[in-house]
């Protein structure tokens, strides 16, 4: 195999910190490198430094004379002017292909890519569309290599088990960054690791995330060991450097140098084994209920489009519901159904007296960007109460990699890493019953991840959660329940089951009343099917998809504008303004539910 890129002796440090240094790395024809490592560890700058967008501080990058190199971007930008073909074939025009061959090109891709309709809006895509379309794009110019900077990031479930695929009969070599450990899994077949626990602070190894996992157990047992023995000889040592100088006798210099050398030698080994993960660990009440929360026939629908019915289960300690389905079907709804947040439309929520449910929002809603971190970590005290005892802030932050010189920065600066972690943060001072997680492990290193599932794990209480990281579903759920977007509920065992169903039809499978099964204390589930008939566009497709969400999001500036009103009602002047956003909020919300009421009929074949 031909070499694509060759670096030798990469070093680069930002701000005083060290990311990795002489590093050594080769890519060939066929590669698929996968690259992990800690958030702030400099896994896109060392992409950017491939790409040559980035300079390293030592060190060369040689690449194979005539390399087509593309780089798809975290969160790549959609022409909102343009529609998919349009935004193709620029690219392939861009990569130097004549107008008639991009315009044949462009269609060829938008088929591969699966776009049923290359003439809808860019602009209107969902996320997992969006970044579909980009690394199209990237393809136009057919690169021998590709750079994907965290594709799967925010990717619903369809979108993710599609890049898979895509990939792993990809013609070209590829690099991508990911925290993503089932991907990671299932298609790459090198990995490096970006790390201050090794020499260089770099490590890669032939094979996919589980065998790198199981070499970097055994190089950190090794290590661990090491330590052990070159303590055991320290002490030896310092207990003759104690003593007096005759003791010592006179011609001591070389034992006093290498005792010296083995104590800077412990100093990096020790350095290395400390985790850099943060320290997560939720407060349970201690409640021994055995019904925790109970739903009992409950619906919800927005307009005429019904996201469940009928639906039935109970939740006790130590279940964990994982909640699937694609996006816009009524996961999110459905947990701030069980949270109180908003109404069913029909049905019985009932909770246990006095429960304490502690909800993570997949928004940061409850994140002030204008606060300091230690406004948003401790209400602005000095110290914060935890497991019934008081923590000083500085050291609180600290279990999860902050600086106490970041106390007084703004949430706006932070990465979205470190908002989750904010967000954590403040959860875990609240003793909680039930977890209500959507989302948690959104822009989290995979060491936050795995310290995140320990403590989901030991939690006595009960967790419903809705994820993308399939790792923390099969990991740590106990029964599933998938919403299919039609009004149908269906119960799985376990996640591969449900994989299964949704690779075999492209979608969930609809079933009958109470196909989802009976209602148990253990927290089964149940619920009724709807079947409709009738044929949407693509557009149209699309916009029913994402009409749950453009609703919340409209209902929530409804409620922010009524709040405004009355905050306003002695002030004329700001009333009058307050006033008519108040009217504008209401349009949006009643020409949604308008719309949403004429896709429904239109779905369901009626005039």
């Amino acid at each position: 195999m031909g070499v694509l890129i060759s670096a030798q002796g990469l070093s680069k440090s930002m701000s005083h910190k060290v990311l990795f240094s002489k590093l050594d790395l080769t890519v060939e024809d066929g590669d698929r490198l996968g690259i992990i490592g800690p958030n702030g560890a400099g896994k896109t700058t060392l992409l950017k430094i491939l790409a040559n967008r980035e300079t390293s501080d030592e060190g060369q990058v040689s690449r194979k004379k005539g390399l087509k190199l593309a780089y798809v971007v975290q969160q790549p930008e959609t022409p909102a002017d343009k529609n998919v073909l349009e935004v193709l074939q620029e690219a392939g025009e861009r990569e130097g292909l004549s107008v008639d061959t991009a315009s044949v090109e462009s269609q060829k891709m938008a088929s591969r890519l699966g776009f049923e309709d290359p003439y809808q809006e860019a602009g209107r895509l969902s996320g997992g569309w969006k970044k579909r379309l980009a690394i199209g794009a990237a393809l136009m110019g057919a690169p021998d290599m590709v750079l994907f900077d965290e594709p799967t990031n925010h990717l619903d479930l369809r979108s993710v088990l599609w890049l898979e695929g895509f990939l792993r009969e990809a013609p070209f070599a590829w690099t991508v960054v990911s925290h993503d450990r089932l991907f990671l899994d299932r298609t790459a077949k090198r990995i490096l690791e970006i790390n201050p626990m090794y020499p260089g602070h770099n490590h890669s190894e032939t094979g996919n995330y589980s065998i790198f996992m199981e070499k970097r157990f055994v190089y950190l047992k090794d290590l661990a060991q090491n330590a052990a023995s070159l303590a055991n000889k320290l002490r030896k040592e310092d207990i003759w450097l104690s003593r007096q100088p005759k003791a010592r006798g006179t011609k001591s210099q070389a034992r006093i140098d290498a005792a010296m050398t083995m104590k800077a030698e412990m100093q990096d080994l020790n350095s290395r084994l400390k985790t850099t993960s943060s320290d997560i660990d939720f407060q349970n009440s201690g409640r021994k209920s055995r019904q925790l929360v109970v739903l009992k026939g409950i619906s919800k629908a927005y307009g005429e489009k019904k996201l469940f019915e009928g639906l039935d289960f109970i939740i006790g300690p130590k279940i964990v519901l994982g909640i699937l389905g694609d996006n816009g079907t009524g996961k999110s709804t459905l947990l701030k159904i069980i949270q109180g947040e908003i109404p069913a439309d029909s049905g019985e929520r009932t909770i246990a007296p006095n429960l304490e449910l502690v909800y993570f929002d997949q928004g940061r809603e409850s994140l002030n960007p204008e606060w300091t971190l230690k406004r948003a970590i401790s209400d602005g005290h000095d110290s914060v109460i935890f497991q019934d005892r008081p923590i000083h802030v500085a050291s609180w932050i600290r279990r999860f990699q902050f600086q106490v010189n970041q106390l007084d920065q703004k949430l706006s600066f932070l990465s979205g890493g470190e908002q989750a972690k904010v967000l954590i943060s403040r959860l875990m001072l609240r003793r909680a019953d039930v977890l209500l997680l959507d989302e948690p492990n959104n822009d989290l290193d995979i060491d936050t991840l795995e310290i995140l599932e320990e403590s989901l794990e030991d939690f006595p209480g009960a967790i419903v959660l809705i994820s993308h990281d399939r790792y923390l579903l099969e990991r740590l759920c106990t029964h599933f329940l998938a919403i299919q977007g039609n009004g149908a509920i269906q119960a799985y065992a376990d996640y591969e089951q449900w994989e299964k169903v949704f690779l075999d039809e492209g979608k969930p499978k609809k079933e009958k009343s109470g196909s989802g099964g009976s209602s148990q204390a253990s927290g089964g589930a149940r619920g009724k099917s709807s079947n409709k008939g009738g044929k949407l566009s693509y557009n149209e497709q699309r916009e029913l998809e994402t009409m749950e969400e453009n609703i919340q999001k409209a209902d929530h500036e409804l409620t922010e504008a009524a709040h405004a009103c009355e905050a306003a009602s002695t002030q004329a002047n700001a009333l009058v303004a307050a006033t008519q956003r108040l009217q504008a909020a209401q349009l949006v919300l009643d020409n949604l539910y308008e719309r949403w009421g004429i896709l429904e009929a239109k779905l369901a074949g009626k005039k």
